[in-house]
């Protein structure tokens, strides 16, 4: 057993300063340091409005909706802590033309950038499900962005928040 790393010890050294990427989104450990981490976009995530948070991390403020991107999300939401959200994109994720990053914003949320997923060709599919904190009932709406810098929209989605969850 001298030559095994202990459990205990791998999860500490695997856990300091280390990016793991799952599938195609960056998940970081002790997401409180992640201002640190090169390459970690924090001007969008630290804005508190969502036109800043739009501006630094799209460059624009206004987005054409599409019919390629889908939203789903619950009409209501019965915890705000944990909202469920797919997001699926129908579009060719082609070498030459395919969607680069999907935003999640949720319009009046402390933190209205909530998700920020990178995708290449060999995902496939630019697609994720994930549950979202929202502080109360408010607008969701995602922006895909293509690899050549194209952008598209959902149509905002109002999910109803019965408890809230940033908070309330």
């Amino acid at each position: 057993m001298s030559n095994m790393m202990k459990r205990r010890e791998f999860i500490n050294k695997s856990a300091l300063g280390m990016v793991v990427v799952a599938g195609s989104s960056y998940l970081i450990p002790g997401i409180a340091n992640a201002a640190n981490v090169p390459g970690w976009p924090a001007a969008p995530f630290d804005a508190k409005v969502l036109d800043k948070a739009m501006e630094a991390s799209i460059k624009t403020t206004s987005v054409t909706t599409s019919p390629k991107v889908h939203l789903t999300a619950p009409t209501i939401a019965e915890n705000g802590a944990a909202v469920p959200v797919t997001v699926d994109v129908d579009y060719p994720m082609d070498p030459d033309d395919y969607i680069d990053t999907i935003y999640l914003y949720i319009d009046h949320n402390p933190t209205p950038l909530a998700s920020e997923f990178h995708f290449t060709p060999a995902n496939g599919r630019a697609y994720f499900q994930e549950r979202v904190k929202m502080a109360k009932t408010d607008h969701m709406r995602v922006v895909a962005k293509t690899n050549k810098g194209v952008l598209m929209a959902s149509a905002p989605r109002e999910v109803k928040v019965t408890i809230g969850g940033c908070g309330g």
